[in-house]
């Protein structure tokens, strides 16, 4: 048997999402013959040529002149500099040819469409160059590789306008499939006839099953924004294929799935998973080879032959964290990845900035409180670790396999003791890799352990500082106070480490004050130097959070959910407080990309709200200073 792991459209173009890797790595150690392909790559590159640019320009012209949008109306002015230019973008993004940065910034080389607008008007204000403010003279690389991205970022937009509306680099097609009750939306779209963008990754499909010859196909869908490409790729193998068969899992299957009743799917595919996959894979392996019956499936949804759907969990113990294996790239076009610079902030440009070998430390959550995460399922409650020797086995394995040292540990919550054993072992075997990862701002990161940690390599953390309001942070049971992540945070920077802050507004009974002294809170973070990077998500209730679970505990109702027969997972709610916190969501954003700039430290937060009556902060202007004093 031979299993073929494929990403689907679209993930990121930076680095491959890992969970193929896993999965392939696991399913050698077994013995098992797996290969891994990258479709969400390879759909990208293969509209980023001078022959794919000129499929979008035949697609752009079909257009009503009407209905062409700026993006558009600049492409087809220009098109013959984008299609002289586009292979050395592309090469120079995938680091294969550096000395094109000199061209590249003299801004006579690429086409400027609107996505430099940005720059130009932050020139004219500033009445200077924002990109020798954000680089200096010694920042020529950087400052093309942003250059390079914003050309990019156009032809995205070409993409979307021209082609197919559901495009984007990252979320495709999301609308499609996120917290759909039923599967109609996706059926419809994925009978209508094929986009441009959906033929020529029909096209991809066929080639990499030609490639591989595979008994099973695994279609890994991490976020809702993949299912749409997912199951257009396993139409493609079912229609030109029927023979092999199609296994279905993913972070956004196992959040969203998990009381699938609609039959209509199981036209796409044949098996679809939850959580960990090592263990419903082994059992599905041997069910294909007639050695296990159906009964016997483990956490596996099938159509059965009385045309029902039918959840089968045959009670095995799931894999210990110390037995998975470790993942392979084996396969992957590691050196075809685009270093993509999107953000000059140096901690937030990690996300699409650089390969990283995505590197698990521990599973799960050894906190598994807070109460707006999905702390009842898998992938946060099952909390297992690894020897810290293990770990770097691990590590040493990926680096000898792939060439590089840069690694991004995936964990929900790395735990500090482990983190801690881990630097000692990298320390003491002398292995030198850079790496970053996501932590609790908890007060066992002390200053000595921030030193330790940047000495075995680590670059930078991320962490919730959520609402920054210590009521609050207590009503979600974070475990954590506004002084404490201060204390915790300027250890790290302290150390050289970077800092990004995930930050939340809209939580419930979150009144307006609170909204504004929070802002106040995280301008003293930037000020003081504590966080370099931090971004406003909005607050979601989701079913599976003790929010969603227990909604009274917080002050709010839930509003009633219709039937439900595909995904379910984002559920409405009132707050009594009636806040419009959407407007203020408004002012949060621009405030904190200014911040991320080194710009408005010295405005009143109140004045980032274009809204009136917005409240004068109630937090002292030093109050993260007197804090930090207590050090």
């Amino acid at each position: 048997m031979k299993i073929l792991s494929l990403i689907p459209p679209m993930t990121q173009l930076n680095t491959p999402y890992p969970s193929t890797a896993y999965l392939t790595g696991f399913l050698r150690s077994q013995g098992v013959d797996a290969v891994q392909e990258d479709l969400a790559l390879a759909l990208v590159l293969g509209f980023f040529t001078p022959e794919g640019l000129a499929e979008i320009k035949e697609a752009a012209l079909m257009l009503p002149e009407e209905k062409r949008s700026a993006s558009v109306n600049f492409f087809l002015d220009y098109f013959s500099d984008y299609q002289n230019t586009i292979a050395l973008a592309i090469a120079f993004l995938q680091g294969r040819d550096s000395t094109l940065a000199h061209r590249i910034n003299s801004r006579t080389l690429l086409p400027e469409g609107p996505r430099f607008a940005s720059l130009d008007v932050y020139d004219e204000e500033e009445g200077g160059d924002s990109l020798a403010w954000a680089f200096g003279a010694l920042g020529s690389q950087d400052r093309a590789r942003h250059l390079a991205t914003l050309y990019l970022n156009d032809l995205s937009d070409v993409l979307r306008d021209a082609v197919d509306e559901r495009f984007e680099f990252v979320r495709y097609a999301e609308s499609l499939a996120g917290s759909q009750p039923t599967f109609t939306p996706l059926a419809d779209a994925l009978a209508a006839s094929p986009t441009l963008m959906d033929l020529h990754l029909q096209a991809l499909t066929k080639s990499s099953i030609e490639k591989h010859q595979p008994t099973l196909v695994l279609l890994s869908v991490p976020f809702p924004g993949a299912m749409y490409a997912a199951l257009r790729i396993a139409q493609t193998i079912k229609s030109s294929y029927p023979q092999i068969k199609i296994g279905l899992g993913g972070g956004y299957v196992n959040t969203e799935l998990r009381e699938l009743t609609d039959l209509r799917i199981f036209d796409f595919v044949d098996y679809i998973t939850l959580d960990s996959g090592e263990r419903p894979l082994l059992a599905l392996i041997e069910h294909l080879n007639g050695k296990r019956s159906a009964e016997r499936l483990v956490r596996v949804f099938i159509r059965n032959t009385n045309n029902e759907v039918r959840y089968i969990n045959w009670q095995e113990p799931d894999v210990p964290f110390e037995d998975v294996g470790t993942a392979t790239w084996d396969g992957l076009p590691l050196n075809s990845y685009l270093s993509l610079l999107d953000m000059l902030n140096p901690m937030h440009r990690l996300w699409s900035d650089g390969r990283w070998n995505k590197l698990t430390v521990a599973h799960g959550c050894y906190w598994k409180k807070c109460s707006f995460c999905d702390v009842s399922l898998d992938y946060i409650s099952r909390y297992e670790t690894a020897s810290a020797s293990l770990l770097v086995d691990r590590i040493e394995t990926i680096v000898a396999e792939t060439g590089q040292t840069g690694f991004h540990f995936v964990d929900e919550a790395a735990p500090p003791k482990v983190l801690k054993a881990l630097a000692q072992e990298l320390i003491r075997r002398k292995v030198i890799i850079s790496w970053w990862g996501n932590i609790r701002f908890e007060k066992t990161f002390t200053p000595e352990l921030s030193e330790l940690l940047a000495q075995s390599g680590c670059i930078a953390m991320s962490g919730g500082l959520e609402v920054a309001s210590d009521r609050l942070l207590d009503l979600m049971k974070k475990g954590v106070s506004v002084e404490q992540v201060a204390q915790v945070t300027k250890g790290f920077s302290d150390a050289g480490i970077l800092v990004h802050a995930y930050l939340m507004y809209g939580f419930p009974t979150q009144t307006v004050q609170e909204t504004v002294d929070a802002l106040e809170y995280v301008r003293q973070f930037f000020e003081a130097g504590c966080i370099q990077s931090g971004f406003f998500h909005r607050f979601t209730c989701t079913v599976h959070s003790p929010v969603g679970q227990d909604p009274q505990a917080y002050g709010i109702s839930l509003v009633p959910l219709p039937e439900i027969s595909f995904a379910k997972n984002d559920v409405a709610f009132i707050d009594p407080s009636g806040v419009d916190h959407d407007l203020l969501g408004v002012g949060l954003k621009k405030a904190i990309y200014n911040f991320m700039h080194g710009v408005g430290f010295e405005q009143d937060v109140d004045t980032w709200f274009e809204i009136s009556d917005i409240p004068k902060t109630t937090v002292a202007r030093n109050k993260i200073a007197k804090f930090l004093r207590l050090l």
